[in-house]
């Protein structure tokens, strides 16, 4: 039993990598990622539309399944880029205390930069 209700992602995601080499026949997490990133994001956006429909009907029980659906599927995808939850949290870390419409202003100022570097 998990001690720390936080501490089920970074238990999930363990599993996951665990199994993202295994055997595609005998795990869906390893035939996900064996399909690829793109399957992985079309899955990943087939459930957060479910997740979207639930909470357009208004049903919290469906939308608590439909999101755990979507963490699962997002965690997959990050796993199959090598990306760990720890860097997730490091940039939620970053941004706590600036407001949204600031950081996204400063995404995009960025973005910016890089195209005008880029030409």
């Amino acid at each position: 039993m998990v001690s720390r209700k936080s501490e089920i992602i970074d238990q999930l995601f363990e599993i996951i990598e665990a199994r993202k080499n295994g055997n595609a026949d005998a795990s869906y997490t390893a035939k996900l990622i064996s399909k690829g990133p793109a399957t992985i994001g079309r899955k990943l956006n087939e459930e957060s539309v479910e997740a979207l429909i639930a909470a357009a009907q208004n049903n919290p029980t469906e939308l608590a399944q439909e999101a755990a659906d979507v963490i699962f599927h997002l965690l997959v995808l990050l796993a199959s880029l090598d990306v760990s939850p720890d860097e997730v949290w490091d940039i939620l870390a970053k941004r706590q205390g600036v407001s949204g419409l600031e950081e996204k202003a400063s995404r995009q100022s960025a973005d910016k930069k890089e195209v005008v570097k880029g030409d």
